[in-house]
Order: structure tokens, then sequence, then C-alpha cells
């Protein structure tokens, strides 16, 4: 059966594109052809003129609902997550778990590896945030947790997850060199953040091995005009560089100049969370952010579509670019070969949404799984 999107505004090629339609067969895009093409046995959904997106793509989030994964890690907590971001639009993700106790790491490698066989296809692997992070760029991470890595404590979480850690955030001035070879070796996304590094150290470390860096300006040291740092570092070296686009964690302003510099390397994350009261991380919700108990900024309140409303109405991204930056390069950076593009032979994961930036259907693999009438 050949399903066909018809009557959309389709977000492609970096540009929004009328009168096409999307055919679907099975898991997959079949072809993106003209609207007056559609083959007659075709069953047709007519979009009603809302736009059609690829799904998006979050690489970095803790929780969702009432599970806060990152700080009490369950099977349970992943198959929420998995719910709530499908509504949202997120056809892609990895769960984080930040600094903690090595219990508590263990716990979220292990739910990881049980919940990843039967997940839909959005739960992508695991985001280690820490716990070898400098403590003096620590933020909200416990400091008693914050520790040099080991190669052998290393090898044993990544040999217990059997390819299930997808990508880790360090501070990578701190780390043996052995350790950064091994996780280059293991096809991990290795990221700096909660980094103290000087801008030589981090102009050596970055695209080889370090290949992103995470959540840009935040737990970082800010420029300086004697002591630059490694902002001005990943300005020039330009790797993967994620940001918190919800005006709180960085101003729109400084989004500007990031987008400026970095250009099709800077994408979004949620760095969300959820309320908390157990834990290492109890987190309670003040009006558009998180908090600590005592008072320190955590994890976001965003969704990765009020990211992309926020470039393309407070930092004057097109629609089209501020798409590219929550889908297409994410999955370039985690080797999501068959995500972020509306193309034939990608995997037909799809968001549909309106003018307000409300998620009317997700589409993951070729089948609807979130839908509200009568929203186009």
């Amino acid at each position: 059966m050949i399903t066909a999107l018809h009557n959309t505004q389709l977000i492609t090629g970096g540009a929004v594109v009328s009168g096409k339609a999307i055919l679907i067969e099975g898991k997959y895009i079949k072809a993106i052809i003209d609207a007056g093409d559609i083959p007659d046995d075709a069953e047709r959904i007519d979009l009603k003129g809302a736009y059609t997106a690829p799904g998006l793509i979050d690489l970095q989030i803790y929780g969702a609902g009432t599970s806060l994964f990152g700080g009490l890690p369950s099977v349970e907590a992943l198959a929420e997550m998995e719910q709530v971001l499908l509504k949202q639009g997120t056809t892609g993700f990895f769960a984080t778990i930040a600094t903690n106790s090595d219990e508590v790491v263990l716990q979220g490698i292990d739910a990881a590896k049980q919940y990843l066989p039967k997940a839909k296809g959005n739960f992508l692997g695991l985001h280690l945030e820490g716990p070898y992070l400098n403590p003096k760029r620590k933020g909200a991470h416990p400091e008693n947790y914050i520790k040099k890595a080991t190669l052998s404590e290393l090898k044993n979480w990544v040999e217990r997850g059997e390819g299930v850690i997808k990508m880790m955030t360090i501070a990578p001035e701190l780390q043996d060199d052995e350790v950064m070879e091994y996780l280059s070796s293991q096809n991990i996304i290795i990221s700096a953040g909660h980094s103290d590094a000087t801008y030589s150290q981090a102009s050596s470390f970055f695209n080889s091995p370090v290949t992103a860096a995470t959540h840009l300006f935040n737990a970082m040291p800010q420029m300086h005009h004697r002591e630059p740092g490694i902002i001005p570092a990943i300005f020039e070296q330009r790797p993967y560089t994620s940001i918190v686009a919800d005006g709180v964690h960085v101003s729109f302003p400084m989004i500007a100049l990031a987008k400026r510099e970095l250009g099709d390397k800077l994408f979004f994350i949620t760095d969300a969370v959820t309320v908390a009261n157990k834990g290492a991380y109890q987190h309670q919700l003040q009006g558009d952010r998180y908090v600590m108990p005592d008072g320190t900024l955590s994890g976001s309140a965003l969704t990765m579509l009020k990211a992309v409303e926020n470039g393309v109405k407070e930092v004057d991204i097109s629609l089209p670019e501020a798409i590219n930056m929550a889908s297409l390069y994410p999955a370039q950076l985690a080797s999501l070969t068959k995500k972020g593009k509306i193309e034939a032979g990608y995997f037909a994961d799809l968001i549909i949404f309106n003018d307000s930036f409300t998620v009317a259907t997700t589409f993951l693999q070729g089948e609807i799984v979130y839908a509200v009438n009568q929203q186009y």
C-alpha cells in the first residue's frame, strides 16, 4: 500500500515547497512527486496546507512526562519518554544520564540495553553527560560524583552496554590519551562539555578525536581578550555544536552570534528535564525553567519544536534552516543515514504542524503514531 501526503507545505532541501506529494511505502519515503501525479491506487491524506518536516532529533534529553530517566533510570521511564516525545514530533532521541553514582549509571545502561530491542524506533541510545567532567565547570552536576575517566571503568561500561552508549560529554583536557583513543575506536561521539579547556587545548582536540561540543556557552569559560578559552576554538574548528534555544540558558542574541559563526554545525537540543523529588537531581519548575533546590539553573522546559519556533521568531533563522538544526544536523553527527531528510529512501519519520507550531501528526517509519484531528 502506498500512502500519499498532499496539500502540504513541504520543508525540504532548505526551502518550503508547495504543490508536491510525499509517497510512503512501508517504512520509507518512496518518492516526492507533483501532486497531480499521485497514483490512483494510493491512499490519500489531505494535510490542508500544514507544514510537513522531517521528524525532529534530540541528542540530549533527560526526561519527559512524569519520569526523569536521567536521574532514576528505568525501562518504564524510557517507554514514557518515547510516547511523550512522539506527541512532540521527536522521532529520534538519545536518553541522557547526567553525572551520578556508578550504581545509577549502570542502572541506566542496563535499562537502555533491555528496552532498545522493543523500542518503537525513536529511542536511539544513551548519551552520558559526565561523570568525566571538569569540576570547575560543574553547573548542576554534583561535584562528589565528578571524576577522571579510567580505561578499565570505561571499558566496563561500554562492553556492558553492548553498543547502547552512543555519545559522551566529557572534559577532554583532563582525560588520558588512552581513554580518548578507546572512545574514538568504539564509534562513540565524543563531545566537549563542562570543560575548562584553554584555547590551545581545545584547538588541538576538536575534530580529532572530539567531534562535538555540548550546550554552547553553558558550563564553559566565557571569552576573554587575554584568555580566549574554548568558545573561540569552537568557532574556529567548527565541530558539531549543540545549543539550548530557550532564551534562558542562552540569550537569543548569543544564539544569533553562534549561528553566524557555526552555520550548519550548530544544532538544537532541549537538555530537557522534568520534575523530580528523589535522587541526585531534584529539578523544580520555576516559570519557564528548571532549577535545583539551591536555585542553580538545571535543565530546560523546551521541546524541539519550540526550539525551532524560537529560532524562527527570536533569532530570525529561516524555517527550513531551523528545521535542519533540529533534524538534519543532529542526524549527520549521529550518523543516522536514514533520518533527517524528506527524500526517497529515507525513513518516513515526519512531523506535521501548523502556523502556530502545534503538532498535528507524527509519522514514525511510515506509521501514524500520534494524531490530533482537525489541527491542520
